[in-house]
Order: C-alpha cells, then structure tokens, then sequence
C-alpha cells in the first residue's frame, strides 16, 4: 500500500511550518537581547518606533505590486488590519521594550515565551474552535517543563521562590497581545497576499506609534546614538521583522495559530545559545536538559499527522 499524494503533501506543509516556526523563532530571539542591551540609551516607545519605520520602509519597495491588487481587501477589512497592528505590531515589541528597564533578559524571553502558547492555544480554541488534542497537551507540558527548568536552573527552592518584578508583568501582558495577534493571523482575509498583509499591519502599526514617539522625544531622555545602535535597529527592523514575520505568518497557515506557538518556546534557548557568544555566560547542564524537554514538546506536538487513506 502506497503513502497517498494528499498525505505526503500534508507533511511537507507540516515540515515546511516547522522550519518557518524555528528559523522566526531564531531571529526573534536576538531581539530580547537587543532590548536589554540598548535599554538605557534609546526610550521603548522610540525603539519600536525606529524598528518598524525601518521594517516599513525595507518592505515597502517589494510590496507596491501587490498593494494595487489587496487595497479594496484591505480597505473592506480595515478593522481587522487595525486590531492586528496594533496587537502584533504597537503592543507586543513596545511591552517587551519597557519591560526591559525592570527585569533581565532572559526573563523577557521566558515569561513571553512560555505564557504566549498558553494563551493562543486557549484563545484559538475559543475563537477558532480549534481542537486542542492529547498530543499538543502533552507538547505544551513538556514545552512548559522545560522553560520552568531553565528558569528554575533545575531547583525546586529557586521554582518556589520566584520573583515577578513590574518587568515581567509588562513581559506577560506583551505574551497576552502576542497571542492574540496569533489569533487573527489565522483568520486574516484569504485574498490578501503574504506581502500585502505584512505591509499593511508594519504601516498601520508605525502609525499608532507615532504620538507616544512625539512624546517620547519630547519628554524621554535624548537618544544615545552610535554605530552600534543604528547596527540594532537595522537587525530588529529587517531580521526580527520583516524575514520573521514573514515565517511567522506562513507557519501558522501551515501549522495552525495553537501549534505555531509552540515553537516560541525555543527562543529563550536560542537567546542562551546567543548568551555564550555575545555575553560570555556558559552552556549549563541546565541549558541542555531545558533544550531536550522543549524540543521533546515540539517533536510530540507534531507529531499528530493528519492522515488520509491512501487509494489503490
């Protein structure tokens, strides 16, 4: 009996998403340590600002040829651009910003990381009825587990003694907007392209900012600007944007909303990889039990095919 055409198509779309998930969630990593990094010479509202003018202006050029064709979509579904603007493109990236000047780094990779698949396989259940299945429970557990290691650098006393400083309340009500965003990726208008789609939320989301920026700049303290600073605003506006987002948003139509944020789990492992280079800091034990536990998770979460009887 041969694998039917229709199922081996379905795994290479399942495949396909999981490498979008994890090259998304590679490039997204960097960004909470960009964002610890530089906290203190740029103010959150304009480093979100910078990065998705930056984002706006790179994909502009390419999206011109498809806004002719998506512009009576997107003015027909205007509100719903909007709300995913400003909750994947104003909110997410700017909480994480001002939850930097609180809390560390790796804390803005794992509060965001592992409450974000919490919420989008809830909400995708609720507003997408979403079948939240065995294998994805068990998935998000083993993806929980592994993240709570980590955290917990494999200790019960340090687990039961966690603080949340106001820096991880930011960082979880960014998750909650994240997941949300998520939500209406999966339900956005079938006609609009990719690029259309990625142009018009960066372009609506600029937007939004623009007043909290004018009043940044006029209350916040001055910019510290330097070579290196321009280097981190080009990286988040075009690596951890525009060629992310764009993963991001293909993995879920591959993937589903609920299994795509998954794969957000490995991006305080990727930021921990990153750590060794960037920040000296060593590749513990910890380190490598988390990383099995989260890929353990992932692995099992897709691991439920959906399979069609093959045809003589």
């Amino acid at each position: 009996m041969h694998i039917s055409k229709t199922y081996q198509l379905a795994k290479q779309n399942i495949l396909a998403g999981i490498g979008l998930a994890t090259l998304a969630s590679a490039l997204w990593s960097v960004n909470f340590i960009i964002a610890k990094d530089v906290f203190d010479k740029i103010p959150p509202v304009s480093l979100a600002f910078f990065r998705w003018s930056t984002a706006t202006i790179i994909i502009f050029p390419f999206a011109l040829k498809h806004l002719k064709t998506d512009w009576p979509v997107i003015k027909q579904h205007l509100l719903f651009f909007f709300f995913a603007a400003l909750t994947g493109v104003s909110l997410f990236n700017t909480l994480v910003y001002v939850g930097a000047h609180y809390t560390s780094a790796i804390n803005l990779a794992l509060i965001g990381t592992t409450t974000s698949p919490v919420f989008s396989i809830l909400l995708a259940r609720i507003f997408l009825k979403e079948k939240i299945d065995l294998a994805k429970i068990i998935g998000l557990v083993f993806c929980f587990l592994g993240i709570l290691y980590l955290l917990s650098k494999g200790s019960w006393h340090n687990l039961l003694h966690l603080n949340f400083s106001e820096g991880d309340l930011w960082v979880l009500a960014a998750a909650f907007s994240f997941s949300f965003y998520n939500i209406l990726v999966k339900k956005k208008p079938a006609a609009i392209s990719t690029t259309g789609f990625l142009v018009t939320t960066f372009t609506i989301g600029t937007a939004l900012l623009v007043p909290f920026f004018i009043y940044d700049t006029l209350h916040a303290a001055p910019i510290q600007w330097s070579s290196r600073l321009v280097g981190d605003i080009l990286y988040i506006g075009i690596g951890a944007s525009v060629i992310s987002f764009l993963c991001w948003n293909l993995a879920i139509g591959h993937l589903g909303a609920g299994r795509a944020s998954l794969f957000g789990n490995l991006i305080p492992l990727f930021s921990s990889i990153e750590a060794i280079f960037i920040l000296n800091e060593a590749f513990t034990r910890d380190h490598i039990i988390s990383t099995c536990l989260v890929f353990a998770g992932l692995v099992v979460a897709n691991l439920h095919f959906t399979r069609v009887k093959s045809q003589s």
